[in-house]
Parts: structure tokens; C-alpha cells; sequence
């Protein structure tokens, strides 16, 4: 097994992105493609990408624009592109699937999208879903069109007064209020990722995790949430693309599974023929990172597995 950093160009003209390629010993029998989340990076999957290493296959991902080193100085961290934002991001992920398909011509080809990542994901493929033989959409969810239209008029406004590199407290308020709610006593202000408290004290002492978006930050998840939720939009899904919704029914994001399951239903209802759901009792938002995260591996292995064969 190895692992290899490498930079390529991003769709935005600007930015080289961070990419990690790990590679497992032997035979490769699939790749899986990651879509991190909203402010972290893509070593956090280090662990998960190991594991699927191990069982033959190999893991590829980068750090967004925004992002870890793809952002390239702490100025730019939570601020996409000027324009364009999701469709930037999307065709960034999709330079890496060339990347690797290049490598790797004959693989199955599987893309995993957590939190952010999962919309972004969700993006892709109503897109570019001939390069996938799956999906897996991880830690979801969906919100009300009145929300969305309120964050993009709230997030426009302070783009106008301010500036789309402005840090608003507002919009982060607004975005994360109320995720801490069903936790009794919470240790920390993120206690709602995961009950695992080395993780959450990994992740409130990595700069790569603290910063605060900016307003273009907060403008790019509301515009790629009314993307993904158009009802157009998701019957350009190909039907026979199959999809694995997996997330915790404690995680906030999700809407405590609920919001999950409005997805999932709207996908059924769009006639993809190969969509299956799984919620995990008691897990949080991370559930890679979760206490039980083994049994996360090992359905996402076995998911992948099954469909390697079909």
C-alpha cells in the first residue's frame, strides 16, 4: 500500500488542487472517489481509505477550493470562486476522476460524498454519472425551498454590503443553530460530528477545520442546494446508476434521518431502479468517524463489493 500527494489544475484557472491517491497492494478490484465536506480536508479519510486498501481498492480524493491546501494560504480558506461556485467544485472532482481513470482504465469506478461533499456529489451525478458504476451519499440531507431562498437573499445582502470574502457570524449562526440541541450535555461547541471526543478535539485544533466560511462559502451551499433538489435535475440521474444513502439518525444535518429519507424517497420517485438507505442508532454526523465507524467500513465495503459483481 501506498499513498501519493499530487497537485492538478482546478476548473477556477486559479487554484492547484491537493489530491491523495492511496493505492492498495496487488490487484486494484475498484476506485472510490471522495467529495469531503464543508471545512476540512481530504486527510481526515485517511483512516477509511486504508481500510479499503486493504480489501483491494484504491481510494483518491482532493482537497476542495476552499479547502486544506488546495487553498493555498489562510485568506482563501471558505471561499470557492467568484462565479459558478458548485459546477466549479463538481468539475474539479471530475478532473480528478480523469486523473484516475487513466490510471486505473478498467476499475470500477465509485464516488463517496460526505456532508458537503454529498451535495456536491449529488451534483455529480446528475451530471457526469456515466463515469460512476455507484454512489455513495453519506451524512445528507435536505432543506425547505423557503430556507434556501431566505440563506441565498440573507447571503446576497451581505455579499452587497460587505464583500463575498466577508466572515459572517450571522450566516454561520443561522446555518448551525440548533445542531447541539439533542445532546444533554455537550463537551464542546461539536459535539453534534461524533461522540467520539479525540476526534472532535482533532478537529477544534486543526486550522483546517476551525475557520469560518465566508459569505461566497455560505452563497455556494444554498446554490448547489436548490441545484440538487430541483425535481429537473434529479430525473437527470441515469436510472440504473446505483446509490447507497448512509448517515447517522443523530446527525442534525440529516434532520435526524428524516431529511435522509425525503432524499432517498425522491430518487425512488425519479425511478432509479438501485437506491438503498441506512440509518446507524445514536450516530451523529460523522459516522466514518463515529464509534462504531467498523460497521460503517464494512457496509461500504460490502455495498461496493456487491456491485463490483453485478
Amino acid at each position: 500500500m501506498g499513498r501519493k500527494d499530487f497537485k492538478i489544475p482546478s476548473k477556477d484557472g486559479v487554484h492547484k488542487l491537493h489530491v491523495v491517491l492511496w493505492e492498495p497492494e496487488g490487484e486494484v478490484k475498484a476506485v472510490v472517489q471522495i467529495s469531503h465536506g464543508m471545512t476540512e480536508m481530504i486527510d481526515r479519510y485517511d483512516d477509511f481509505a486504508k481500510f479499503l486498501n486493504k480489501n483491494g481498492i484504491a481510494v483518491v480524493g482532493n482537497d476542495h477550493l476552499g479547502h486544506g491546501l488546495t487553498a493555498g494560504n489562510d485568506t482563501d480558506l471558505g471561499y470557492f470562486c467568484p462565479e459558478n461556485m458548485s459546477a466549479t467544485v463538481v468539475a474539479d472532482l471530475h478532473r480528478v476522476t480523469k486523473c484516475a481513470k487513466k490510471r486505473y482504465p478498467k476499475a470500477p469506478y465509485f464516488l463517496f460524498g460526505h456532508s458537503m461533499g454529498s451535495f456536491m456529489a449529488r451534483r455529480y451525478i446528475m451530471t457526469y454519472h456515466d463515469e460512476l458504476s455507484g454512489a455513495i451519499i453519506c451524512g445528507t440531507g435536505a432543506k425547505s425551498p423557503l430556507i434556501i431562498i431566505s440563506g441565498m437573499i440573507i447571503s446576497g445582502v451581505s455579499k452587497f454590503f460587505f464583500s463575498d470574502r466577508f466572515r459572517s457570524r450571522l450566516l454561520k449562526r443561522a446555518s448551525f443553530n440548533g445542531y447541539q440541541k439533542h445532546i444533554a450535555f455537550p463537551r464542546t461547541s461539536c459535539d453534534w460530528l461524533t461522540r467520539d471526543s479525540d476526534v472532535v478535539d482533532f478537529y477544534l485544533s486543526n486550522k483546517y477545520c476551525t475557520f469560518n466560511f465566508t459569505v461566497n462559502g455560505y452563497r455556494t451551499i444554498f446554490e448547489v442546494l436548490a441545484y440538487i433538489q430541483s425535481r429537473g435535475n434529479i430525473n437527470k440521474i441515469s436510472k440504473d446508476l446505483p446509490i447507497f444513502f448512509i448517515a447517522g439518525d443523530a446527525d442534525p444535518v440529516g434532520d435526524y434521518g428524516k431529511g435522509v429519507k425525503k432524499v432517498y424517497s425522491s430518487y425512488k420517485a425519479a425511478g432509479i431502479e438501485d437506491v438503498s438507505i441506512k440509518l446507524y442508532p445514536d450516530d451523529r454526523h460523522e459516522i466514518l468517524n463515529e464509534l462504531d465507524k467498523k460497521t460503517v467500513y464494512e457496509d461500504v465495503l460490502d455495498w461496493i463489493s456487491d456491485h463490483i459483481k453485478k
